[in-house]
């Protein structure tokens, strides 16, 4: 999911999707152990979408500072 798509969503929306991700990253790596898994890039993808919906929650609940 892109950036962008992402700031449009409010915190709750936010949150709802980091749940939908870590659900889906979970089932990939249930898939990964028992060789279902077609590509390991989206164990990847998923992780780093997530980083970016905690990213976002973090900044709007701390005022966005970053160093």
């Amino acid at each position: 999911m892109k950036p962008a798509e992402l700031r449009e969503l409010s915190a709750e929306e936010l949150r709802a999707k980091g749940a939908e991700l870590r659900g889906q990253y979970f089932e990939a790596r249930v898939k990964k152990v028992t060789g279902q898994l077609e590509s390991t890039a989206q164990l990847r993808s998923l992780r780093r979408d997530i980083a970016r919906v905690e990213t976002l929650l973090r900044s709007r609940a701390g005022g966005g500072e970053t160093s």
